[in-house]
């Protein structure tokens, strides 16, 4: 990118829902389809949601202990305060999705495709994104221990005022990706850092990362 360029930001729409059916359902299975419905404070612990579809609904303080997300598909949802020790969602879809306040220990969500989605707030010990396709994507105000983008490919990302102890974005592929404004303590990959913006601050803590990586002594 171009020196003293701006990154094009995600292009984000507010998600509105109306007429929403309440949810009581205490069961439930894999491969259901929810759609225009909303579940407040329902546990869906302990539950197989294989391939399940969320469409246009509403969860609020949803709890996913022990819960079976693989390849479940979001879509033009709203998911407030979800709790999840172990959130197992590996090769999921996310389109046109708002999260906040998330509560999540380890987030596994490799392999799976992240469009239109919001972030803010909350608190991720591991999330987990590795080889993911990540487009329009923006994350704010959160608290990450370790942010894993290994061999995703990302376009339109932007990390705003976010906490990160280690971001891994080795062998990933970046195009406007905005990481100005958020702390990092530890980054892996800096030979994959073509297609993001950093501001000077953040420049001068990376300097002896990129002199090493470059082979540059610095006396």
């Amino acid at each position: 990118m171009a020196a003293n360029s701006a990154p094009r930001p995600p292009r984000l729409s507010p998600i509105r829902l109306s007429n929403l059916n309440e949810n009581d359902d205490s069961f439930f299975g894999p491969g259901d389809t929810y759609d225009g419905q909303r579940f407040e404070r329902t546990a869906f612990d302990g539950a197989d949601l294989t391939s399940t579809d969320f469409l246009e609904c509403q969860l609020e303080a949803p709890t996913f202990n022990d819960t079976q997300l693989r390849g479940t598909r979001f879509r033009d949802t709203v998911l407030a305060d979800s709790f999840a020790p172990v959130f197992k969602a590996s090769r999921t879809s996310w389109r046109e999705v708002e999260i906040t306040t998330p509560r999540w220990g380890s987030a596994e969500l490799y392999d799976s495709t992240w469009q239109s989605v919001r972030i803010d707030g909350g608190k991720l010990d591991f999330l987990n994104l590795r080889s993911s396709k990540i487009t329009d994507v923006q994350i704010s105000d959160c608290i990450i221990g370790e942010l894993d983008l290994g061999g995703a490919k990302i376009t339109r990302l932007a990390l705003r005022n976010c906490r990160i102890g280690t971001l891994d974005i080795q062998q990933a592929t970046l195009a406007d990706v905005d990481l100005r404004s958020t702390d990092f303590r530890t980054l892996n990959g800096v030979g994959s850092l073509a297609g993001a913006v950093i501001d000077d601050y953040q420049l001068g803590l990376l300097a002896p990362i990129i002199a090493a990586h470059l082979g540059i002594t610095i006396a």
